[in-house]
């Protein structure tokens, strides 16, 4: 079933491999994805095309200046023939979220999201309603735009298991999207090949894949070290710990294993771990990058041989 999810997303989003499986790690584990990278590079098409390889209910929300939470959570409406107010669902009462350009709306509608994807619920008005399952939100933005652009709070960034960017295509992949244009092929030809069901009960197989009590010191090891880093003013998370085990428990489930490696740990904790922290002041000034800094953190830590 993985294998033909797989073949359905690269037939049509083609070329990238590599963020195809992140996406799938973080579909089996249960997180949200944030897409950023430049305008044109197939952001909100990986996005559509996930949607459409699975059975399940899909809701796009434009992010835009005048967008309201209630847009997002729903608000509730009194109905004058009853003489209560019922509850309007807002987009985000779907199974696969697309939140586009996330970053050009106000942080009130930006916080709105933070519940939902903590806790799989929305509370409107006092009463808490339930979101669908699986839920999963993928998030888009630019990071070269900044006018008219709000950048989103630590808190929210910390609730996306991993931050990707999709990078442009080699000019081979390119000509390739050119022909299935001119071939007339859209995101619609893709049929679904997975129902939420599926998708449940593969994630209740891979969070059954076994970690032993060496590779989660392994990981404690880890994250231990982005807060102890003199270059990091904030390291990462507990989140971030419990983020790192599931994807780690994803990657071993799609390797065909019913155990973790310290690999599957290495594999992942880049994505899991860069947007996670931040450069202190005097970093910033010294030009230091996260990505090269957490690559030698994370080869630094001793690899459990037992």
């Amino acid at each position: 079933m993985l294998n033909k999810l797989r073949e359905s997303i690269e037939s049509y989003f083609i070329g990238k491999p590599d963020v195809v499986n992140d996406v799938l790690i973080c579909l089996l584990a249960g997180g949200h994805i944030l897409l950023e990278d430049v305008p044109g590079v197939g952001k909100t098409t990986l996005a559509k095309t996930l949607a459409a390889s699975l059975d399940c209910s899909f809701g796009r929300i434009q992010f835009t200046p005048d967008t309201l939470p209630g847009d997002v959570v729903g608000l509730s409406v009194f109905n004058m023939k009853t003489g209560e107010f019922e509850y309007r669902e807002g987009a985000v009462m779907r199974q696969i979220i697309l939140a586009d350009e996330i970053n050009r709306t106000s942080p009130k509608t930006q916080a709105a999201l933070l519940e939902a994807m903590a806790e799989g619920q929305v509370s409107v008005d006092g009463q808490i309603y339930k979101l669908p399952e699986p839920f999963m939100v993928i998030a888009t933005q630019n990071p070269v735009e900044f006018l008219g652009t709000y950048p989103l709070p630590e808190a929210q960034i910390d609730r996306f298991m991993m931050k990707l960017s999709l990078g442009y295509p080699s000019p081979e992949t390119e000509a390739a999207l050119a022909k299935n244009m001119l071939a007339g092929k859209t995101v619609g030809d893709v049929t679904p090949v997975c129902s939420a069901s599926d998708v449940l009960n593969l994630r209740t197989k891979a969070r059954s894949v076994h970690v032993e009590d060496c590779v989660l010191d392994y990981i404690g090891g880890i994250i231990s070290r982005t807060r102890q880093e003199k270059r990091f003013a904030l390291g990462a998370s507990p989140r971030a710990f419990l983020d790192l085990t599931k994807a780690s428990q994803a990657r071993a489930y799609l390797s065909g294993r019913d155990f973790v490696k310290p690999d599957d740990v290495k594999a992942v904790a880049q994505n899991i771990l860069h947007h996670r922290v931040i450069l202190t002041p005097e970093a910033k000034i010294g030009r230091e990058d996260v990505d090269r800094i957490l690559p030698s953190l994370i080869l630094t830590e001793t690899v459990p041989t037992a």
